[in-house]
């Protein structure tokens, strides 16, 4: 396997990191439109990354179970229905638990990726293959923060939510073609 290998988990995970760079850039404003206080926005994001942090040993321990594949395309499964719920959401405390079910995902994805890789790469390469998908990571997040005030200025908030089920459907598929099978434990 190897270095080629991360690079299309990284393609995998791309729009994943493009959309989470649309949504951050633009969920506050989201957040205050629906009527959320500053101290409310900052609780909604509180919860989300307490979710993320209880879930993450739980997902580690599951992807060891039933492979780490299972575990990283069901957690942007959790995504597109995380950004589903997003677009549906009319009042903002009804973003909690579409909040807390996206630190599900990032609890997910954090866990499984960085050992998918450590699984298929060489100890002696694991610096660079590091390097190979924290640069997806961050060109998604170079991409999305722009992609996410154009499309809102042009589309408003729930139809950029919408267009990210889209692309995370493509990173799913992506998935579906390119992370290795079978890796346990």
């Amino acid at each position: 396997m190897g270095i080629k290998k991360v690079y299309l988990i990284s393609l995998s995970v791309f729009p994943l990191m493009v959309c989470s760079g649309i949504i951050y850039s633009i969920l506050s404003l989201y957040m205050a439109a629906l009527g959320a206080s500053k101290s409310q926005i900052g609780l909604l994001y509180t919860s989300g990354a307490a979710s993320a942090a209880v879930t993450s040993p739980m997902m580690g321990r599951l992807a060891d179970k039933v492979g780490k594949r299972p575990i990283l395309l069901g957690s942007m499964v959790i995504f597109a229905l995380v950004f589903i719920g997003y677009a549906l959401s009319d009042n903002f405390t009804d973003l909690y638990p579409v909040m807390m079910a996206e630190g599900v995902g990032w609890g997910g994805t954090g866990a499984v990726t960085v050992a998918l890789i450590a699984d298929i790469v060489p100890e002696r390469r694991r610096g660079t293959a590091m390097g190979i998908y924290n640069t997806a990571w961050n060109v998604g997040w170079i991409v999305g923060p722009t992609m996410g005030g154009v499309l809102s200025d042009h589309l408003g908030f729930r139809p950029t939510f919408l267009l990210c089920v889209l692309i995370i459907v493509t990173g799913i598929i992506l998935g579906l073609l390119f992370l290795p099978k079978g890796l346990k434990g």
